[in-house]
């Protein structure tokens, strides 16, 4: 029998890069033993990206992830200022981080997520979460920096699904722990293998 060496195999397991975007706020930590290996979905792996008080330059990050060749998907996590529900945000608008006008001139006024929400918003709540899919875009560095992450997107099936879960202040940690796990799972479900060849191709052009 040949004694085959899988840890020279390439993970060909799609990415999810998971963004708490304010570094000071509070929530469970992807890393949760002693392994060192953040927590991931079935199908796809988990790459945390730390946040940043600085809107601007973590938009930029995200956005660089995202060109990333295995880099299928982002999940964006903060707080809601609204009490009670987990809120889905759908959409996000064209403004500035400091709300002073149109971020983009010739941009859309509205930029909508690319995430399956219907099937995130079930999910949750066969979790027993209450949630809600929400069209309005709450005015602070999350909807700037989803905005910024949508309208950089190519035009094109093959699109990373992008989406953008707020936690309400009251949620305990065990709330959070099963929001966040429940919404990376969905979309993993959506998400397909990367391609070695097309894997090779992109470390090459890095070098």
């Amino acid at each position: 029998m040949v004694d085959t060496d899988s840890s020279n195999r390439p993970d060909l397991r799609p990415v999810i890069a998971i963004c708490v975007w304010n570094p000071s706020y509070p929530t469970w930590d992807l890393v949760e033993d002693l392994s060192g290996e953040p927590w991931s979905p079935p199908g796809a792996r988990t790459q945390p990206i730390s946040g940043d008080a600085d809107g601007e330059a973590l938009a930029e990050r995200l956005i660089a992830a995202l060109k990333a060749r295995n880099c299928g998907a982002l999940l964006l996590i903060g707080r809601t200022i609204h009490s009670g529900d987990f809120r889905l945000q759908m959409r996000a608008e064209n403004r500035r981080l400091d709300g002073s006008g149109r971020l983009d001139e010739t941009g859309p006024g509205v930029a909508r997520v690319t995430a399956p929400i219907a099937e995130m918003s079930r999910e949750l709540t066969a979790a027993g979460l209450s949630v809600l899919a929400a069209s309005d875009a709450e005015d602070d560095q999350g909807s700037y920096i989803l905005y910024r992450v949508l309208a950089d997107l190519p035009d094109s099936l093959n699109s990373p699904s992008i989406g953008l879960l707020r936690i309400p202040d009251e949620a305990t940690e065990d709330a959070v722990r099963t929001a966040i796990k429940t919404t990376a799972s969905a979309m993993a479900r959506h998400l397909t293998p990367v391609s070695y060849t097309h894997l090779r191709a992109h470390e090459t052009s890095l070098h």
